[in-house]
């Protein structure tokens, strides 16, 4: 194990989705670099210059100077690796590690005596060193913390968020030894302006990871819950939120469908390990149900909003988790529709930025090519507030409306905007 100072480091990042991409782009400026994925149509894209996900420019990728492969013999040789594969849920919400296990068994048939291993997905404390560590032992024959050395520095990517990107962001790096957690502070910190910062232990880095979105579940259903109570009151949330936050200290969260493979699912891992541990984690999964149920409830707010006749046309705009980003993981504005179809509504999807085959393949939704005013509808729903859809006025809504329809807006981006008085407004 040398120095984390040194760019003589060849680094195996394993992934290259939305995490791995990004910090295997920026570690090739100061490192030799092999991005591995098995997804060999994703490797041609980007051999292309070309990154669905939107995270890397076609300009960062033409720059990077890396290699790329699905063939695990080309991990040999290498004497870090940087694991960031996905860490789902199951259709029983139990963590599914079979990916990250998956990943061990693949850089175990690699390893050679001093090399370290990163792990970047989000686990609950104690996966690195008391699953990871092993399955890597079982496919090296070597031994973990003697031949070969463990480390956690946790992701902290925002699809679609230009600000906080990995090169900008605090890092939080720990080691199996504090020598491991020099050599990660010193890779790490020849690529982010953030700084480093060297967690207690594994676990604690693990434990840090996965509060970090918990957090922002817990108060995002609070604000859920709200809008809901305040919905009965005849009360808008936005217009609530909007005096409420010119007191210095209030928390600015927004109301809405909480999605995506990071807020929507890791609550989960920390609700397992506390379980594991003995303890009934009430507010975390209290949180979950509030969130995985809300839209249920907007789907029966805009059904009786809709009246008569009960088999409605409806276009949602948008699919993906979030706005401004083509990332269809765990969206639940897929639940939305299906609520909406299940009242005896006909829904048709647009989003501007979602891949049409994924849509089709993952949700069975056909996305409609375009939004032109050429059909009509008898509800509009704007689900998810991407750009283009800020920047239609009331003549393009109209222009979609039929006489007397709804205009549904659940994320408060048309709060501006007046219609004539023959359309009908539903918002929270």
């Amino acid at each position: 194990m040398t120095s984390g100072t040194s760019n003589d480091h060849k680094i195996a990042v394993i992934g290259l989705g939305y995490v791995g991409l990004p910090l295997a782009v920026r570690l090739s400026r100061h490192f030799s670099v092999l991005g591995f994925d098995v997804n060999t149509q994703r490797l041609d894209e980007l051999r292309c210059g070309h990154d669905r996900t939107g995270e890397c420019d076609d300009a960062a990728l033409q720059d990077a100077r890396y290699l790329l492969s699905h063939d695990a013999s080309d991990l040999a040789g290498r004497d870090l690796f940087i694991v960031t594969v996905p860490t789902p849920v199951d259709q029983n919400n139990t963590p599914d590690l079979s990916a990250i296990v998956a990943a061990c068994a693949c850089v175990g048939g690699a390893l050679t005596a001093g090399n370290v291993v990163v792990f970047e997905s989000t686990v609950y404390p104690g996966v690195t060193e008391d699953i990871c560590g092993p399955e890597l032992e079982r496919v090296s024959g070597l031994t973990c913390g003697k031949d070969f050395f463990l480390g956690y520095s946790p992701e902290r990517i925002n699809p679609g968020d230009k600000k906080h990107t990995v090169d900008k962001i605090t890092k939080v790096v720990a080691g199996q030894f504090p020598e491991v957690t020099d050599l990660l502070a010193g890779i790490y910190g020849a690529i982010t302006e953030g700084g480093v910062f060297r967690a207690k232990n594994i676990k604690t880095a693990e434990a840090a990871k996965v509060i970090e979105n918990a957090q922002r579940d817990i108060n995002i259903a609070f604000i859920n819950e709200v809008a809901m109570i305040f919905n009965k009151m005849d009360i808008q949330i936005h217009d609530v939120l909007e005096a409420a936050g010119t007191k210095w200290n209030f928390l600015s969260f927004r109301p809405g469908l909480v999605g995506g493979h990071c807020i929507g699912v890791d609550p989960f891992y920390l609700a397992h390990a506390a379980r594991q541990a003995g303890h009934d984690p009430e507010i975390i999964l209290a949180g979950r149900r509030i969130n995985d149920g809300f839209a249920k409830f907007v789907a029966g707010q805009i059904h009786e909003a809709l009246g008569s006749p009960v088999a409605s046309s409806i276009l949602v705009l948008g699919l993906t988790f979030k706005e401004n980003v083509p990332d269809l993981r765990n969206s639940k504005v897929v639940d939305l529709i299906s609520e909406l179809r299940g009242k005896g509504h006909s829904v048709a999807v647009h989003d501007i930025l979602a891949n049409k085959d994924e849509a089709r393949s993952e949700y069975a939704i056909d996305l409609i090519a375009g939004i032109d005013g050429d059909t009509k509808y008898d509800g509009i729903i704007g689900a998810v507030p991407h750009a283009e859809y800020l920047d239609l006025d009331a003549s393009c809504l109209s222009a979609m409306l039929k006489p007397g329809g709804l205009l549904a807006d659940l994320k408060g981006m048309w709060r501006g905007i007046s219609l004539d008085g023959t359309y009908r407004r539903w918002e929270l």
